[in-house]
């Protein structure tokens, strides 16, 4: 496998092998992956989903790991993370073409930078622009919905395809595309002409919110649940009285109760303990069943797919 890897991506630095995956996730958490590969191109992808499908090897895409929780045991196959051009931005006018591996909070100040609106609620998530498009990432009344123009996807076959939003299917923080094959390479956004210092001073409102109300001192994969509808996890998380509430080195966050933090050495186990113990309890008390927004890879008894 590694030989045929190798003939795939000339650059032997560009594969590596047994790679532990809680250096690549925000919480810190995850076992090794069979192989984790830098993606350059898209000839490179086709390629490496036509051997994956050769060999019968499960395939994850890794963008920058802030929403993932990755078992203690880890995961088989291939861990892809896209560079190269799937990192570049493109901008004519109003209209952006970006790399499903951007950087969201790079993509949203770049976009400011030049007098372009609509990506202001982006500079706060800490995500890539392709699994940001996947579960329709938002935050402070925007989301990616509102700009998407046009996706470009490659099936888990190599087939690539280009969708409208219809096709992609938004929803709130989901898609059509969750649970599919589909890897995002590029995404067309229609942003709007506005003030910069206007697009700056909102986008610093954002990150100082976010500052004071989040957990940022300790890792944490975001936010754990999604919000039922017209309510907040959060606060039923914090009436149900489990701020604070721990498992090992995971506890829920005493400062937002929708985060569960990394306190030091926490495991997987702990955290889908946790989250599972969350869950009931809420259940219990207000008869509202949370559902898991983060993303678990790998061996997972409590929130299967």
């Amino acid at each position: 496998m590694a030989e045929r890897l190798r003939s795939i991506i000339r650059d032997p630095g560009r594969i590596r092998r047994a790679e532990p995956l809680k250096r690549h996730t925000s919480v810190r958490i995850g076992g090794p992956a069979d192989y984790l590969v830098e993606v350059a191109d898209r000839h490179e992808l086709s390629r490496l989903l036509r051997l994956a499908g050769e060999e019968a090897l499960p395939v994850y895409i890794l963008g920058s790991g802030s929403n993932l929780v990755v078992s203690d045991e880890g995961v088989r196959g291939l861990v892809l993370r896209l560079t190269g051009e799937f990192a570049r931005i493109a901008v004519d006018g109003s209209t952006v073409r970006v790399g499903g591996g951007c950087s969201l909070p790079k993509l949203a100040h770049q976009a400011s930078r030049r007098g372009l609106g609509g990506l202001e609620f982006a500079c706060a998530i800490p995500g890539t622009v392709g699994a940001g498009l996947v579960m329709n990432a938002g935050a402070h009344g925007g989301d990616m919905a509102q700009v998407v123009a046009e996706a470009t996807v490659i099936w888990g076959d190599g087939r690539m395809e280009r969708l409208c939003p219809g096709e992609i299917g938004f929803a709130y923080r989901s898609t059509r595309l969750q649970g599919t094959s589909a890897i995002v390479a590029e995404v067309v956004m229609a942003l709007r002409p506005a003030d910069r210092a206007a697009l700056e001073g909102a986008m610093r409102q954002h990150l100082n919110r976010r500052r004071a109300t989040q957990p940022l001192q300790y890792p944490n994969a975001g936010s754990v649940f999604k919000n039922p509808p017209g309510d907040y996890a959060g606060r039923l998380i914090e009436q149900a009285g489990l701020k604070g509430e721990r498992v090992g080195d995971a506890q829920v966050s005493e400062k937002h109760a929708n985060f569960i933090v990394n306190l030091g050495q926490a495991t997987a186990r702990d955290v889908l303990t946790l989250m599972d113990r969350v869950r009931s309890t809420v259940e219990r008390r207000f008869g509202v069943r949370l559902e898991a927004e983060v993303k678990i890879w790998g061996h997972n008894p409590w929130f299967p797919p």
